[in-house]
């Protein structure tokens, strides 16, 4: 495993964070077990959400923390200020709500890193940095960032932040992979994929930004179930997301391309997706899903494949 570190949290960070939207609750035993085996692979670092099934991510980890008595070990990744159905929620009173209500869940006194979930460009950035730093100097949060905030929105917080004598923007998570979008998955979604994230990367990279970058696999595009002759086929929620916002043509022939080094290499499709975002210039901490030990293991040797600038290119369909 490989480490870094984040402003304001004095534990080493693993560069694979796993996704834990996958907790469900409904089996500890089950969910334990992968937590431990994440663990025991050097995965350190696990990424939650305050509207995750309702909670249930944020009470498991809090449960098997409780068991395993390592908080100190566990680098938590919260995220909350969500937009409901009703209303965009990037407010001070939603931020705090949501932060007390997701350190009831973890059952713990403090969050590593937390980040909001969304953004509301519309509200001015002065009173959610002034409430995110009452938060950080209550010991309730260590460090805070955005998630799905554009790098000049975060800008303008830092540069606010800069202006009043408070603490800045920590981190940034957009998504990030091999695929370009075609389509935001869900609204309100920041990619920095493709030809249209150039700028965002150019920024990220000069700044040094930590980037606990989502959807490394596309939503699954890169775990070898879609074809360009059978999407008419999928039927469930999170497939159909999959092929409205990845399935073009060019995301095909990326995809032609990763299979084909993967054969070269003797690794599979998923490891090349995974280490094509591990291999770029930037900061990244890649956050990935499994729902198995052997589907995390697969994404830390995807850490050992150093790919060069020039499959890097050929694998983006730059040459």
């Amino acid at each position: 495993m490989e480490y870094g570190t984040v402003v304001g949290i004095d534990k080493p960070i693993s560069r694979l964070v796993h996704g834990a939207m996958v907790l469900t609750g409904e089996d500890d035993a089950k969910e334990f077990a992968l937590l431990d085996a994440v663990i025991e692979m050097g995965g350190n670092t696990f990424d939650t959400a305050h509207v995750y099934g309702g909670g249930s991510s944020e009470r498991t980890i809090g449960r098997w923390m409780a068991s395993r008595g390592n908080r100190d070990q566990v680098v938590i990744l919260g995220k909350g200020a969500h937009h409901s159905q009703d209303r965009k929620r990037v407010t001070p009173f939603d931020i705090t709500a949501d932060i007390h209500d997701s350190l009831e869940r973890f059952k713990v006194e403090d969050i590593d890193l937390y980040l909001l979930h969304r953004d509301d460009p519309s509200l001015p950035v002065g009173p959610i940095v002034e409430v995110l730093n009452e938060h950080k100097e209550a010991g309730r949060i260590h460090a805070f960032g955005g998630s799905n905030w554009s790098h000049q929105r975060i800008e303008e917080a830092n540069a606010y932040a800069e202006a009043n004598g408070l603490t800045p923007f920590a981190a940034s998570s957009p998504n990030f992979s091999l695929a370009d979008q075609v389509q935001a998955p869900w609204p309100d979604c920041i990619s920095i994929s493709g030809p249209s994230g150039e700028d965002a990367r150019a920024h990220y990279l000069e700044q040094k930004t930590p980037l606990f970058t989502w959807s490394s696999l596309a939503g699954g595009f890169f775990s070898g179930r879609f074809h360009r002759d059978n999407l008419d086929e999928f039927t469930e929620y999170a497939d159909k997301v999959c092929v409205a916002s990845y399935c073009s043509e060019e995301n095909f022939q990326r995809l032609d391309r990763v299979q084909e080094l993967a054969a070269t290499k003797g690794v599979n499709v998923i490891q090349i997706a995974v280490a094509f975002v591990l291999a770029q210039p930037l900061n990244i901490y890649a956050l990935v899903g499994c729902y198995t030990p052997k589907e995390f293991q697969d994404n830390v040797e995807a850490m050992e494949l150093k790919l060069t600038s020039e499959e890097l290119e050929w694998l983006d369909l730059k040459r």
